[in-house]
């Protein structure tokens, strides 16, 4: 059995949900993922649009209004620490258990810096979106995306943050189903376990979608793109 890292085993599986026609999503991954470029690129490739949580040492080229590269490469938190505060705007994404949740965003066109020959003119801009979190007393959070230049701030924070509900997802099939209670040594074993805890999930999440509708009340427009990997 060949070695492999987990951004190449990503990629093998959202190559193999491609090729079985599964409707299309934006791709969402924490930094671990998001700062590969090389991940990146395979996304791009496979024509499916990606936002992407990466590391504050990530290198750019920050973009003019006409798409001119202006200055050197940059450390996104370097990029971060010279916008002025008039930048960055306040947006909510959810409603949380408690109160609202949001932040301060700031988001500009910039090329990706990568070390392998290609020159910045053939690289595809993509939105940095930086993320200035309340008490906090500076950006602490930052993240890429292919969305088109058309994509609104909210819309880009909203997809972005979508993130969540895969985390929640796990939690709720690990702390309520027993995702990772299998201790047999089989694949067989294994697939049939998680099987029947995904089962097991379907059936609760159609009878919580019977008992309490999702709301109407937000528009198609103001919510991130329905389909999420």
């Amino acid at each position: 059995m060949q070695f492999k890292t987990k951004p190449e085993l990503a990629i093998d599986m959202i190559k193999r949900a491609v090729a079985d026609e599964l409707p299309p999503g934006v791709v969402l991954t924490d930094s671990a993922y998001g700062t590969n470029t090389w991940f990146r690129e395979q996304i791009r490739q496979l024509n499916l649009h990606y936002a992407v949580a990466v590391d504050r040492t990530l290198k750019v080229w920050c973009l003019d209004a006409i798409k001119r590269r202006s200055g050197d490469a940059l450390s996104i938190a370097d990029v971060a620490a010279q916008l002025p505060r008039k930048a960055f705007r306040r947006c909510t994404w959810r409603i949380g258990t408690k109160q609202p949740l949001r932040a301060r965003f700031a988001r500009l066109r910039v090329v990706p810096f990568h070390d392998d020959g290609i020159v910045p003119a053939e690289r595809e801009d993509v939105w940095l979106v930086i993320e200035w979190p309340d008490g906090e007393p500076a950006p602490t959070k930052f993240y890429l995306s292919s969305l088109p230049r058309k994509t609104s701030l909210r819309r880009l924070v909203r997809t972005i943050k979508d993130r969540w509900r895969v985390e929640r997802t796990y939690e709720d099939l690990k702390g309520e189903l027993g995702l990772d209670h299998y201790e047999g040594r089989r694949f067989p074993g294994w697939h049939h376990h998680i099987s029947v805890v995904l089962c097991c999930y379907a059936f609760i999440i159609a009878e919580r979608a019977r008992r309490f509708p999702p709301s109407a009340r937000w528009s198609t427009e103001a919510l991130p793109l329905p389909l999420a990997a």
